[in-house]
């Protein structure tokens, strides 16, 4: 599979080639420093990068082939401020996006590659999670369920109901439609490249989003399985809902998501309700609440968190602001653990953690 679809995009690039064509060149960039309650017990303060928007380098292009018919390219790139290296190993340049398509506004998106699946597009993207607008990595979700084990997660549990895009499926096939009276759908499919076992490996997802005015719904669903699991044939399975209104300069939030491992059995149910407020063309607030709700196989675990930010507008694309967060978890052996610390240690070494960030973001 991988042959085809590295044919395929061969083909789309040497169409491109002879096509009128338009090429980007953005991305974001955010540090600042983070104090910690308790990180393993101890005080902690960082100075970290890529928490409010990830630091991002991109190259997005299209060519005209006729039509109304455009081939498409996303290069993503992810990497960290302080050492330029990139993100989340060495060798990993492109490891955010990597795909080549075509598009018409009249037939919708195809697209080939290493791309995100919909629980990021119909919930993140859409802002009906708070994290994308104010809140950040820290805002994501990551708990006392460590019992997710999730393969290749620095935690087992980060970014768990995968809508802060932490993972990307590679090697998949995703179509998008046009919107349509306010309606947009898509479906995706990622091979597992396994030998005499289609199913093996595989990723499927699907999203739908509404539009109408002030109000803005999106609903996802993605099954990923890995080869840790029952050789390929269970993994994790998402899914999850969400709608935001603006009442004038006031934007409300409400989110759900369940996310169950099919191997172990272990579940987390996620309710998630915000409001941001544009003050001025210069400041905003932010914040919102989340519970976080683990099954039996995770030891009834469960976690409340607060999240409060404070933004300040320098210009459209660059500004400052102050982040607090407080998680409070309990049941049994229950530590708190924000999403975004990823050090072994990073867990509390009690029932709540708090930290409080000061950062400037800005995107070109």
């Amino acid at each position: 599979m991988k042959k085809a679809l590295a044919t395929a995009g061969v083909i789309l690039l040497a169409s491109q080639v002879h096509a009128q064509s338009s090429v980007q060149i953005q991305g974001t960039i955010d540090a600042g420093m983070t104090a910690i309650s308790n990180e393993g017990g101890q005080r902690a303060a960082v100075s970290d990068s890529g928490i409010a928007a990830p630091n991002l380098l991109e190259f997005r292009g299209a060519g005209d082939i006729g039509g109304g018919t455009k081939v498409v390219f996303d290069l993503l790139s992810q990497f960290d401020l302080g050492s330029g290296a990139s993100l989340p190993g060495p060798g990993l340049i492109f490891n955010r996006t990597a795909l080549i398509g075509v598009s018409n506004d009249r037939w919708g998106r195809l697209t080939l590659g290493n791309q995100y699946d919909f629980m990021t597009d119909s919930l993140a993207d859409a802002g009906v999670e708070a994290g994308v607008v104010f809140g950040g990595l820290y805002n994501f979700r990551q708990g006392p369920f460590t019992g997710l084990a999730i393969p290749g997660n620095p935690t087992g549990a980060f970014d768990f109901d995968r809508v802060g895009g932490g993972s990307r499926v590679p090697d998949s096939v995703k179509y998008t439609s046009p919107v349509i009276a306010g309606f947009s759908a898509g479906a995706m499919y990622g091979f597992g490249n396994q030998g005499g076992d289609f199913s093996a490996n595989s990723t499927v997802s699907f999203g739908a989003n509404y539009v109408h005015g002030a109000l803005g719904v999106g609903l996802a669903y993605v099954e990923v399985k890995y080869p840790e699991f029952n050789n390929g044939h269970d993994g994790l399975r998402n899914w999850g809902g969400g709608a935001k209104y603006a009442f004038g300069t006031v934007t409300l939030n409400l989110l759900y998501t369940n996310t169950r491992n099919t191997f172990n059995g272990a579940q987390v149910n996620v309710v998630e309700v915000g409001a941001y407020y544009r003050v001025s063309t210069a400041w905003a607030w932010g914040a919102d609440y989340e519970y976080m709700k683990g099954n039996a196989t995770l030891n009834d675990n469960a976690a409340h968190q607060l999240t409060s930010t404070l933004q300040y507008f320098f210009s459209k694309h660059t500004s400052a602001y102050v982040e607090t967060v407080y998680q409070y978890a309990h049941g049994a052996g229950a530590h708190a653990w924000i999403n975004g610390l990823l050090s072994p240690n990073s867990a509390s070494s009690g029932p709540s953690q708090f930290l409080t960030r000061i950062g400037v973001t800005t995107a070109f």
